[in-house]
């Protein structure tokens, strides 16, 4: 960190503000993974309509997050990254305490909709502008503690999930996140992003993202990198009580558990990855090393899931640790291109991958009549894998890039 006290203040700010927010953004998004089967119940769906409306409602949220990707990583390159972290927390926060007075499943479904739009804003945002805050030889510390904390507002969210009725769970979502919007009036814009308005070069130029082969495969990596995290969650964690009891056991597993135990794993993940990546300086071995970890766990979770509920949900904890390799990740999203171009790609890149797990459950859905789904699930992953650890093959190694450059457009 630098010397100057301003800018560590403003740092430090910076870290706690994205830190919290990515808090709020998780316990919001993965709200409904937890309280899916309960809210359903009690708006009516029972035995098959309860799986099919729930991938749906999932799919409207998930179709969010890539509409407001793209708006808010445009955004956040023209008119700065402070803009998109108001924007974004004020939007989710409103819709997620809306969805506490939902009495049907199409207002339910509208309203994760409008908060999937909202939700995609905040983590690329902080990240962004923690990133350009801090040193090259620093700054993956700054992301590790954003993510790290992030993914504890799951772990809030499941216990909240368990002890509340599902209303008064989205009613503390959507509060958390309007007194966090009081918090971020102090946070300053980012020097880099200011340079860069002085700069005759497009800023946030989506589709320039697919006009050159260089810039598109760097994207489209990044974007399948994080696949297998999103597999994870989406369909083994989500899905949990239908899958375990397909797997074997006599006690159905609870979604709430199994999220709150992947969850709580994946904070530690994230610690482990994100120090481990300054210390050995590399971000891409260590993906490479947790990505492998993580299809073996997968592969563990379909051949002994079934012994036990203790030894089902010891491999959910087991497969949210490796997944951890998301801190590194959205500090790679970061990193990988200029600033004119970097909200953009930092806060769309997670928001497809959250987006295109439509297409996992919609696959995963179309499997089932066909082969079961134990078979779905497996079929889905085993695709995810390889294309995976293709796609990491295609990018560069970016630990102490120096942040302050542009792109060619």
């Amino acid at each position: 960190m630098s010397l100057n006290p301003d800018k560590n203040r403003a740092t430090v700010l910076a870290i706690l503000t994205a830190a919290l927010g990515f808090f709020v953004d998780a316990y919001d998004l993965l709200l409904y993974s937890i309280v899916r089967k309960a809210s359903l119940e009690d708006l009516g769906c029972h035995g098959e309509a309860l799986l099919a409306t729930g991938v749906s409602l999932l799919n409207a949220q998930l179709f969010g997050l890539l509409l407001g990707g793209i708006f808010w990583g445009v955004l956040g390159d023209r008119r700065g990254r402070r803009s998109v972290l108001f924007g974004s927390i004020a939007m989710y926060s409103l819709a997620t305490l809306a969805n506490a007075f939902a009495h049907d499943t199409f207002w339910y479904g509208a309203c994760r909709f409008v908060a999937g739009i909202g939700l995609a804003g905040e983590l690329g945002a902080g990240v962004t502008l923690v990133s350009e805050l801090m040193s090259p030889r620093n700054r993956g510390y700054g992301t590790m503690i954003v993510a790290a904390v992030g993914v504890l507002g799951v772990v809030t969210a499941s216990l909240v999930g368990d002890f509340l009725p599902w209303r008064y769970s989205y009613a503390v979502g959507g509060l958390l996140g309007v007194l966090l919007l009081g918090l971020r009036i102090g946070v300053s814009e980012s020097p880099i992003f200011k340079q860069a308005l002085s700069a005759q070069t497009s800023r946030g130029n989506v589709l320039s993202l697919f006009t050159s082969w260089s810039r598109f495969s760097r994207y489209a990596s990044l974007i399948l990198v994080a696949m297998p995290i999103w597999y994870a969650i989406g369909i083994l964690v989500t899905f949990s009580p239908e899958l375990g009891t397909a797997l074997g056991l006599k006690t159905q597993p609870r979604s709430s558990l199994a999220v709150m135990f992947y969850y709580l794993a994946l904070t530690f993940g994230d610690l482990v990855n994100g120090y481990l990546s300054q210390l050995l300086q590399t971000r891409k071995r260590i993906i490479a090393t947790f990505m492998g970890l993580a299809a073996v766990f997968c592969v563990a979770y379909f051949l002994l899931g079934g012994r036990s509920l203790l030894f089902f949900y010891s491999l959910c904890f087991l497969i949210g640790f490796v997944s951890g390799y998301w801190a590194v990740f959205v500090t790679v999203a970061a990193e990988q291109f200029g600033t004119n171009l970097r909200a953009t790609v930092a806060v769309t890149a997670p928001n497809f991958v959250r987006g295109l797990t439509t297409l996992l459950t919609l696959a995963f859905q179309k499997l089932i009549p066909v082969v079961g789904i134990v078979k779905a699930a497996c079929i889905v992953g085993a695709v995810v894998f390889v294309v995976a650890f293709f796609a990491l093959a295609q990018l560069s190694e970016t630990y102490g890039r120096n942040l302050d450059f542009l792109e060619e457009i």
